[in-house]
């Protein structure tokens, strides 16, 4: 009889508890969909993306249009009455393109037009432009291979395409992106005037995919441009035909002195653990060749939907919710690297960082750079993301403005969208917000949410 007892008791509780759990999955699924629900039919995401890309557009750092997002942003969040709403000063590079860029190959006394666009931080080539050369190769190792004898004088045409092999484009892109980013560096020290790098673009179009490169103390700095994919294949087709062809370029680009800009801030205050804080966000520049839509227009947008969502909702999050707007993350990421040194000399806990900075498209997953046991939990949350278009909670990562808070411990997680169009549009002038599909984005802006919601009531 005890026997019986002992264990109609232990059925009892896990019954309870197999209850209980099933009543709280019920729960925050009823939250979740009322944030989709508010999302989809009264959000503000669509309409603040039109704004920051039609009324301000491009958004470089130390710009006028980056300084307009900033205003434009702190004005909007200050006028919902979160708890806190503030601006972070940061100094940030200021790069100025100056005049449209011109290119065109001479072959054999013909003269054929092709589209660039100068590479974040380059230097220009003086009014005059320059002429040279060209010397292709598809990595560094082919360049050292030639050495200076082959290369000295010479434009570097850097020409390895994204791998259309890996299914996750963001692979395909962090496998090629070396020769946009050092590829000046590397062409300088075996004596190289200048380089021309093929567009990080998945497809073959007319259109000059921009990004940040950078130089190297000690090393010689050089002009560096990108040319379009479509000018790409045929400058290599050409080289072929008559290896002595000569490329011209002209950009007008400089580094001016550093300027002051801000990350701007607002939180809604945790009732029970305040001092654990759940960050979302984006960056607010964007490049000045498009209107920054996807990159990141839809982050920044997404991220204060989130506290928008929450407040209209009257929802009471456990923990502490904060957005950051990020300034810089496109050529020197001083936003993220300010937040995060402000937020270790104030002794913040930052439980989580989510990152949004991978387009307004159709949601697919998360990643989190959490351990086995953490990762585990936040798998348990799959089936109520699931409906929204979450396939997944995986390991990984976040974006570059939270990477600087992993020493402190920080869970970062990045925001997965659809990645198939994303490079076909990135850092182009391509990146515009007739692009992006209004129902895209804020299904994103509802799956981040009921994530933040789930982080906030559970913890991790």
């Amino acid at each position: 009889m005890l026997v019986r007892m002992k264990r109609f008791k232990l059925a009892f509780i896990c019954a309870f508890l197999f209850t209980s759990m099933q009543s709280f999955a019920q729960s925050d699924s009823l939250i979740i969909r009322q944030m989709f629900n508010q999302i989809v039919s009264n959000g503000l995401c669509y309409s603040r993306l039109d704004y920051l890309s039609n009324q301000i557009g491009g958004r470089l750092s130390g710009s006028p249009e980056a300084a307009r997002a900033v205003q434009y942003t702190f004005d909007q969040l200050k006028s919902e009455g979160f708890d806190s709403v503030w601006l972070q000063e940061v100094m940030v590079p200021h790069w100025v393109r100056g005049e449209k860029e011109k290119g065109y190959i001479v072959s054999n006394g013909k003269k054929h037009e092709v589209a660039i666009c100068a590479l974040g931080n380059s230097i220009g080539t003086g009014k005059s432009g320059i002429k040279g050369k060209v010397i292709e190769v598809k990595n560094f190792d082919e360049l050292k291979k030639l050495g200076k004898e082959k290369v000295e004088g010479k434009i570097v045409f850097y020409n390895r395409p994204m791998n259309p092999l890996f299914i996750r484009t963001f692979e395909a892109y962090s496998d090629a992106v070396d020769q946009r980013a050092a590829g000046a560096i590397e062409a300088a020290k075996y004596g190289a005037i200048a380089v021309v790098v093929r567009s990080m673009a998945s497809n073959v179009d007319p259109y000059p995919h921009t990004g940040a490169m950078r130089y190297q103390d000690g090393v010689r700095q050089i002009p560096a441009c990108a040319i379009s994919t479509l000018h790409a294949e045929l400058l290599s087709k050409q080289l072929v035909q008559n290896n002595d062809l000569e490329f011209f370029f002209k950009q007008t680009c400089e580094m001016l002195p550093e300027a002051l800009s801000y990350n701007v801030i607002a939180q809604i205050n945790g009732t029970e653990r305040p001092d654990e804080i759940i960050v979302v966000g984006g960056h607010l520049d964007a490049w000045d060749n498009g209107d920054g839509a996807h990159d990141d227009g839809s982050g920044v947008v997404q991220s204060m939907e989130v506290l928008h969502t929450f407040k209209t909702l009257g929802l009471k999050p456990k923990r502490t919710i904060r957005c950051v707007l990020f300034m810089n993350e496109e050529n020197g990421l001083r936003g993220g690297v300010t937040y995060a040194k402000v937020a270790k000399e104030k002794s913040e806990k930052h439980l989580a960082a989510i990152e949004t900075d991978a387009g307004g498209f159709t949601p697919r997953s998360f990643s989190a750079s959490a351990n086995p046991e953490v990762l585990g939990r936040m798998k348990q949350w799959e089936p109520l993301l699931k409906q929204y278009g979450i396939e997944e909670i995986t390991a990984g990562g976040g974006g570059a403005d939270i990477g600087p808070l992993k020493p402190q411990g920080t869970v970062l997680i990045g925001y997965g969208p659809d990645s198939q169009r994303y490079f076909d549009l990135h850092h182009s002038g391509e990146d515009t917000f007739d692009k992006v599909s209004k129902r895209e984005l804020e299904f994103g802006a509802a799956t981040i949410s009921g994530l933040i919601w789930l982080i906030s009531e559970y913890g991790l």
